[in-house]
């Protein structure tokens, strides 16, 4: 029972303010890394002149390599300073990102613009999920990450989108990038003027039950990577999850244009798969805190290794639009209920290192896949790497069923 003289209450209802504050910061997070989706691939080869899949995907080992570094310190200085520092910090390095896409004289200054967004991306994305855990307490712990998730690519697909339709009519640079300018500076006001810092709930938490369990930091690090079955298995399912997503964002767009697609159409595609799982989200991450976490994990990498072997094998915008909309159904069952299993195994003391190590694997997907694929595209061919990311897609499914427990508390 919560003592009376304590002002922290857990729980949406009880923070719905904040937790919306919070949801709006994480919709502009997602649109930071949203207009680059279906821009940078294409700007690699039709304006710096890149030949060939690996050369293109630079970026995205870039980017991949600093947002996993960043969301592993994420989660211990949250930990040790707070959660709002991170946040505020992680927008600050986010402002230079567009200028340095616009006035990029050669393609290093491109993939030095992503080693910041990959930064921005780990500090301000962790951060927001870290908090809204914070807020929410165990019961709604999957609705509150669906709403967390849902709003961040919800807002990737809507950049995408829009950058994509302003690319065609007004060019690849400046103008797609000018929507950067405006949401690094929106999210960087709201949080210096205000997110309120979110530790005291985490010591509420802790109280009601029965005190911190604390561990070592290196120890945290051991336990989500390897020792504990549910968290390796949560690690590596969200490793393979963000290698699907490298593909999608890296290699696709050139897929589709050299099938003779327009940049409309493949602004279109760029969007459809996470808007489709940004909404789907609101949905899954309920359903996880109802039904389970392990069925929707599993079932999740099994739809979306379907729809990218789909992908490989179909022909035709429509073909691939039902495709796109499948992987973002797969992607939405998994990515807030793996989420939600890291908090339910964690303790609340060491919750934001354990889900900082969880992403840390998570978005090392990113820098794997770019090179995994673009290293098979420009050998094989592009259908035949998309095909390998199927395969592996499904395998890490099996490696779940194999491995995890299911963590709901009934």
């Amino acid at each position: 029972m919560r003592d009376p003289n304590d002002p922290v209450r857990l729980g949406l209802a009880a923070n719905a303010g904040q937790f919306a504050l919070l949801v709006g910061v994480n919709a502009l997070v997602g649109a930071m890394v949203g207009q680059e989706r279906s821009i940078l691939p294409l700007l690699a080869t039709d304006v710096f002149g890149l030949a060939g899949a690996t050369a293109t995907l630079t970026f995205l080992v870039a980017f991949g390599l600093t947002k996993a570094a960043a969301n592993l310190a994420a989660g211990a200085l949250a930990d040790r300073y707070g959660r709002r520092p991170v946040l505020v910090a992680g927008w600050l390095i986010g402002l230079p990102v567009p200028l340095l896409i616009i006035a990029a004289p050669d393609w290093s200054w491109v993939v030095g613009a992503n080693v910041l967004l990959g930064v921005n991306q780990g500090l301000t994305w962790s951060t927001t999920v870290i908090m809204k855990i914070d807020l929410v307490g165990p019961a709604r712990r999957g609705l509150a990450l669906g709403l967390n998730e849902a709003s961040g690519y919800v807002a990737v697909a809507g950049a995408a989108l829009l950058t994509g339709l302003v690319a065609e009519s007004a060019g690849l640079r400046p103008a797609p990038f000018l929507l950067g300018i405006a949401v690094a500076g929106l999210g960087l006001g709201a949080s210096v003027i205000l997110v309120r810092e979110t530790r005291g709930h985490v010591a509420h938490e802790e109280a009601l039950a029965g005190g911190a369990r604390t561990l070592p930091w290196p120890e945290v690090v051991r336990r989500t990577s390897y020792r504990d079955r549910t968290l390796l298995s949560a690690s590596q399912a969200g490793l393979v999850n963000n290698l699907n997503d490298g593909v999608a964002w890296g290699l696709l767009p050139l897929f589709f244009a050299s099938r003779g697609l327009s940049i409309g159409e493949i602004g279109v595609l760029a969007a459809a798969y996470p808007a489709v799982w940004g909404v789907g989200q609101l949905a899954t991450g309920a359903l996880s805190d109802r039904t389970g976490r392990k069925p929707l994990v599993v079932g999740g990498m099994l739809v979306q290794a379907a729809a990218i072997g789909a992908i490989a094998l179909g022909d035709g915008f429509a073909a691939w639009l039902v495709a796109a909309a499948a992987l973002g159904v797969g992607t939405a069952m998994v990515y807030p209920t793996l989420l939600a299993v890291v908090a339910d195994v964690a303790d609340p003391s060491w919750r934001a290192s354990a889900v900082g190590v969880y992403r840390l694997w998570r978005d090392l997907g990113f820098a794997i896949g770019a090179v995994l694929a673009g290293v098979l595209a420009d050998r094989l061919g592009m259908p035949v790497a998309i095909a390998a990311v199927a395969a592996l897609t499904g395998g890490s499914g099996l490696v779940a069923a194999a491995l995890m427990r299911e963590t709901r508390r009934r």
